[in-house]
């Protein structure tokens, strides 16, 4: 397992912007880590300007426009003009309880209206998370720009510069796609990575915060993670993660397992029926060549009487492109423009 550097939980978006001062702030160098004292000057003080040719191999480039800062909670206003009104409490609850378990993995985004107050522009569900879990500061970027092309750049071109965990990871792609206008094309396209494989590295935000909290802390692989999805328990997952961790399992005794719960739960809700499946081997060949063609994991099943086909997709604007393929066009109401 490679080793990842500890105490980076909830970054996300957050390490790949340079620190900025604010108010309750602890500023960070571009790696992410407190300046303890004592400490050599920074990249900026010894290059004299953070110009973007001046950065070495490793640190982070500049953000035109915006900076990361940890801000105090009370010193934020909602924004007046946020569209959305009525909050999902349950939601609510799940997100309260994965941020006290992992931290913010997706940092606010505001506006400074003064020297002590911000405008909410992003992110209204984890700041009153953090209220509600009586947070005194909260992750957020400072934009001091309305040019999203430039923040979306930069941010993109930082990408490659930090060492994420795989968690931190899923929360950048899914931030960056969904807050700042990046669609899968240009994502998979920057970062040198498939849409399958940005597709499932987001789809570990779908585990359990406990197992997303071995993910973020290294104990668990991406590979592990991944296994580990296939299992539909929350409870079950957390089960396995701890065997994983406990005797060092490798993410292919992993996998087997996962295999072998999954053909036993299948014995056990088939076993008053012993009628055979049908076998057809061209659906291997098929649910291939669908995976290709939409660029996603396709299952194909098929049963007694009925088949079906899965597509799995791991956002909104995944789904959209996908019924694009099929000669969909779903309609978008007024207020999605």
């Amino acid at each position: 397992m490679r080793s990842r550097p500890k105490g980076g939980l909830g970054r996300g978006l957050g390490a790949l912007i340079p620190t900025g001062p604010a108010a309750g702030t602890a500023v960070m160098p571009p790696g992410g880590l407190p300046r303890q004292p004592g400490d050599g000057p920074s990249a900026d003080a010894v290059s004299g300007s953070p110009d973007r040719a001046a950065v070495r191999p490793g640190e982070l480039s500049p953000v035109p426009g915006a900076r990361f800062a940890e801000i105090p909670v009370r010193a934020i206003v909602p924004n007046p003009k946020q569209p959305r009104q009525v909050f999902d409490d349950e939601a609510l609850e799940e997100l309260k309880a994965s941020v006290e378990e992992v931290g913010f993995l997706q940092p606010i985004v505001v506006r400074e209206l003064d020297s002590e107050k911000y405008e909410l522009v992003m992110g209204e569900r984890r700041w009153r998370a953090a209220q509600a879990l009586g947070r005194e500061v909260i992750p957020a970027i400072v934009r001091d720009t309305r040019d999203d092309a430039m923040l979306r750049d930069a941010l993109l071109e930082n990408i490659h510069r930090v060492n994420l965990n795989p968690l931190e990871e899923a929360a950048a792609y899914q931030q960056l796609l969904e807050e700042f206008g990046v669609t899968h094309e240009e994502l998979a396209r920057r970062i040198g990575r498939s849409r399958p494989q940005i597709s499932n590295t987001i789809r570990l935000l779908n585990l359990p915060p406990q197992v997303q909290r071995r993910v973020a802390a290294g104990v668990l692989s991406a590979g592990h993670a991944r296994a580990l999805l296939s299992i539909e328990d929350p409870e079950a997952q957390d089960a396995l993660a701890t065997r994983i961790v406990a005797e060092g399992l490798s993410v292919r005794a992993t996998e087997e397992l996962v295999a072998l719960a999954a053909a036993g739960g299948k014995d056990k809700k088939q076993a008053p029926r012993r009628r055979p499946k049908p076998v057809a081997p061209a659906l291997g060949e098929l649910a291939e060549k669908l995976s290709d063609r939409f660029d996603t994991r396709v299952k194909v099943d098929i049963g007694r009487n009925k088949g079906k086909i899965t597509i799995e997709f791991a956002t909104v604007d995944d789904l959209e492109r996908i019924v694009g393929i099929i000669g969909l066009h779903p309609e978008r109401s007024p207020g999605d423009q």
